[in-house]
């Protein structure tokens, strides 16, 4: 067995794109999924717009079977994980079901199934409560239900860290891939846009209540009123690298290299927040420098007390300026567990394009944060590494280094 644990495949369901290639062209074009919420009226809430995944007909990816048993983020964890398990060039038939993981985030459970059923309930009586409720609001349910689609039996995991539970996903399966399991299917996705989600999301306190798609979600910016919440996510193929090898595909977007998780102390003690800590751990996992990280994907709350914080962190390792700062969320929304491995996505396409996207609107960073943040358009990079942060409400932190692929 090696350390090092390569992204060997990547499945996408995002709200500004569904596959790898057209997540990562919008991205770049700064084309936004963000707009006025669909899913039921919400007219009357004081926040209206989301990350929605529009046009996804699940029943053109899924079996009939499955639909009636799934939430919406089980459907979109089933896609995801069929893309980077095609995009890995993985046939679970032709390998050792017990040799292929999963490990999966999700922060809301089946937020949008359970509200359904419980209305039946209500209504109607416990008759007409659908038994398939006894799992599908389960945080866990889709590392289970992926692991049963493609009949994978290695390790399963299911991590609940709010927005930092997918980097954690992502560094849970480097550690079993360490432990001696080759291949492991990881990610995150979520999706609360329901009446009962959506009032979970605006209970927070932090979303914006712009009426603009373009103005509301502004990280960094003088004018950052909150965050839009989203849905989607992503799944990524880690693979050890001598099955990569023996498996014979010759390709690989990149190693994650360092991970790191921390706690913030408690409101009043006078210590500082985690997040940095987090962020040096994972740059000494990974065996390097903070010179050695060319750009950072931020968490990027949108905030002006939870930016200044993050800030504060970045520059605290890098200096004023020190690196360049990218926020690929803003044209998504915050996805919760989903939302760090889509920045982990975003930093290796960058570091393999030599591209950092952009935010896409333009606007003011407050002259105190002292960051580097990348607006308007891409910026060229000759980086080699990524540093990608993600903080969850309560205090949790985490943040992951990813590599590029070895050229050899």
């Amino acid at each position: 067995m090696s350390d090092r644990a390569l992204i060997t495949g990547i499945g996408v369901v995002a709200p500004n794109g569904l596959g790898v290639k057209e997540y990562w062209n919008a991205t770049l074009e700064g084309r936004g999924g963000i707009a006025p919420l669909t899913r039921f009226d919400a007219s009357r809430y004081s926040s209206r717009l989301a990350g929605q995944i529009l046009g996804l007909d699940p029943a053109e990816y899924l079996p009939n079977r499955l639909l009636p048993q799934t939430d919406v983020s089980t459907r979109l964890a089933l896609i995801a994980a069929e893309q980077a398990l095609a995009d890995g060039v993985v046939d679970p038939a032709e390998l050792v079901d017990f040799d292929i993981g999963v490990i999966t985030s999700n922060a809301s459970g089946g937020f949008a199934f359970t509200h359904r059923e419980f209305a039946n309930l209500w209504s109607k009586g416990p008759r007409f409560v659908s038994v398939y409720e006894s799992f599908a609001w389960f945080y866990a349910v889709n590392t289970g239900q992926v692991s049963i689609r493609h009949k994978l039996r290695g390790p399963g995991a299911a991590l609940v860290a709010e927005q930092a539970g997918g980097l954690d996903a992502l560094g849970h399966a480097r550690r079993t891939i360490r432990l001696g399991t080759p291949l492991v299917v990881t990610g995150g996705v979520d999706s609360a846009l329901d009446p009962w989600g959506w009032a979970a999301h605006l209970s927070s306190g932090l979303t914006s209540d712009s009426a603009e798609p373009d103005r509301a979600y502004l990280p960094f910016d003088t004018q950052a009123r909150g965050h839009v919440p989203g849905e989607g996510g992503a799944f990524l193929i880690m693979e050890d690298e001598h099955s990569v090898l023996r498996r014979g595909t010759g390709h690989s977007y990149g190693e994650l290299a360092g991970y790191a998780a921390t706690f913030d102390p408690r409101p009043g003690s006078g210590r500082p927040p985690g997040l940095r800590r987090a962020a040096e751990l994972a740059i000494a996992d990974a065996g390097l420098a903070p010179s050695d990280i060319g750009v950072v994907f931020a968490d990027a709350a949108g905030t002006a007390e939870l930016d200044r914080a993050e800030a504060e962190a970045i520059t605290g390792i890098f200096g004023p300026h020190g690196v360049p700062v990218a926020a690929p969320k803003a044209l998504t929304g915050r996805l919760f567990a989903g939302g760090g491995p889509l920045d982990v996505v975003a930093a290796l396409l960058a570091l393999r394009d030599g591209l950092v996207p952009a935010v896409p609107y333009e606007g003011k960073t407050p002259t105190a944060y002292g960051i580097d943040l990348v607006r308007g358009t891409p910026r060229p990079t000759a980086a080699r590494a990524a540093l990608v942060l993600a903080r969850g409400r309560w205090g949790f932190n985490s943040a992951v280094v990813v590599k590029r692929a070895d050229p050899g």
